[in-house]
C-alpha cells in the first residue's frame, strides 16, 4: 500500500490497537501521536509503535495521509477545529467514536466534509488504555465507515482497503443510520443489562439470595453491565434521540409480552420464544460485533483438592492465559462444573482440544 504518515490524537485502547495493527502489517509507516497521558506516549515509543510523541497538536501533523481522532466522543468533536491547518487534499480525517451524528454535524459546520470519513471499529474490551491495546483487537471485527456526501469515492475506497489490510471488516453506512443501528444492537443492550443488574440489587432479599444464586445465564446476559460508566454515560447523552425512540419501542414490546402472560396466551408465548430462538441461532459466528463475546470453556471435574490447580497447570504449560476460572454452582442453563474464560477465541478452542486429550469432558458453547 506504500509507506504512509499517520497521526493519532488520543492513544488509548482503540487508538493504540489501530497503531499496533499498522505497525504489524506496515512496519515502515511513520506514526505520530498526541495524548494527554505522557505515560501512554512513552510506552508507545518504547514499544516501537510510535515514531514521534507530540506534546501538543502542532506542525508535526502536517502532510499526514490519515489522522485518527481517538479521544472520547465529545473531545474528538472539539479537536476538529485544531486539525484544520494540517489537512491537505490527500489527508483522510477520521475518528473512532461509537456515536457519529454529533461529530458529523461539527464537520459540516466547519466545512471539513471533503476530508472526513467517520470510523467506528466495533471492538473493545473491559480494560482501557494503551497498555491494554493489541493488534489483534481489530481482527474480524466490523469497522463501520460513515463518509460525508462530499468526500471523494477514491478516499472511501482507500480507507476501505486500509481497514481490510488491518484484517477488519469494513462496512459503509450513512452516519444517521449508524447511530440508529448501534443504538439498537449495542446501546440498548447495555442499558437493559445495567437496569437488570440494578433491579436485582434493589429487589434482592436481605440475605442477598438473588445475588448468591445469580450465576450462569444471568451473569452472561448482564456481563456488559461491567463496562465503563463514563463511556456509557457519554453515549446516552450523545445518541439520546435515537436511544429514547428505541427504548420507547422496546418498552412497548415488553408491555405486549406482559399482556400475553396476563392472558395466559399459550400460542403467542410459544411463538415469542420459538421465533427468538430461531433468529438468534441464525446469527453469524465468524465476525465480532459491537458487544464483546465471552470466550469460555466448560468442563466436568471431580470435586477434590487440586482439581482446578491441575487444569490450570495443564493450560499454563501450553502457554494459555486464563482470564477467569471458577466453579459453576447454578447450572440450570449450562453444562459443566468448571467455567474457564480466555481472552480470545483461538485460546478457548486450543484449551478445549488440550483438555479433551487429557480425558476431561468438555462443553463448548
Amino acid at each position: 500500500m506504500g509507506t504512509k504518515k499517520i497521526g493519532f490524537v488520543g492513544l488509548g485502547l482503540i487508538g493504540g490497537s489501530i497503531a499496533r495493527a499498522i505497525r504489524q502489517y506496515d512496519p515502515d509507516d511513520t506514526l505520530i501521536a498526541f495524548d494527554k497521558s505522557k505515560e501512554s506516549l512513552a510506552l508507545a515509543v518504547s514499544d516501537g509503535i510510535i515514531d514521534t510523541a507530540c506534546s501538543s497538536i502542532d506542525d508535526t501533523f502536517m502532510n499526514c495521509d490519515y489522522i485518527f481522532l481517538c479521544a472520547p466522543v465529545s473531545y474528538n468533536t472539539a479537536y476538529l477545529k485544531q486539525m484544520i491547518p494540517y489537512l491537505n487534499g490527500n489527508c483522510i480525517l477520521t475518528d473512532v467514536g461509537s456515536v457519529k451524528t454529533s461529530i458529523h454535524k461539527e464537520v459540516i459546520r466547519l466545512g471539513l466534509e471533503e476530508h472526513f470519513i467517520g470510523g467506528h471499529p466495533m471492538a473493545g474490551s473491559e480494560k482501557t488504555g494503551f497498555a491494554n491495546s493489541k493488534p489483534l483487537l481489530l481482527e474480524n471485527a466490523y469497522y463501520i465507515l460513515t463518509p460525508t456526501p462530499k468526500v471523494s469515492e477514491e478516499k472511501v475506497e482507500r480507507y476501505r482497503n486500509f481497514v481490510s489490510h488491518l484484517k477488519a471488516l469494513p462496512v459503509v453506512l450513512d452516519y444517521q443510520q449508524h447511530d440508529y443501528v448501534t443504538g439498537t444492537i449495542s446501546h440498548l443492550p447495555h442499558i437493559i443489562a445495567a437496569n437488570l443488574v440494578n433491579f436485582v440489587h434493589d429487589t434482592d432479599t436481605k440475605n442477598e439470595l438473588m445475588k448468591s444464586l445469580a450465576a450462569g445465564g444471568f451473569k452472561d446476559i448482564t456481563r456488559i453491565a461491567s463496562s465503563s460508566p463514563v463511556m456509557w454515560q457519554q453515549i446516552c447523552l450523545k445518541n439520546k434521540e435515537n436511544i429514547s425512540t428505541i427504548l420507547e419501542q422496546y418498552i412497548n414490546s415488553l408491555k405486549e409480552t406482559k399482556e400475553l402472560i396476563d392472558d395466559a396466551n399459550e400460542d403467542e408465548l410459544f411463538r415469542l420464544f420459538e421465533e427468538s430462538r430461531d433468529y438468534r441461532n441464525s446469527f453469524p459466528e465468524s465476525s465480532a460485533g459491537p458487544i464483546k463475546k465471552s470466550h469460555a470453556v466448560y468442563c466436568d471435574i471431580i470435586d477434590e483438592a487440586g482439581g482446578i490447580a491441575a487444569i490450570a497447570t495443564i493450560l499454563a504449560s501450553n502457554n494459555l492465559s486464563i482470564k477467569n476460572i471458577g466453579i459453576v454452582h447454578n447450572r440450570e442453563f449450562e453444562e459443566g462444573v468448571l467455567r474457564i474464560e480466555f481472552y480470545d477465541d483461538a485460546s478457548s478452542k486450543k484449551a478445549a482440544d488440550i483438555l479433551q486429550k487429557f480425558r476431561y469432558i468438555v462443553y463448548e458453547r
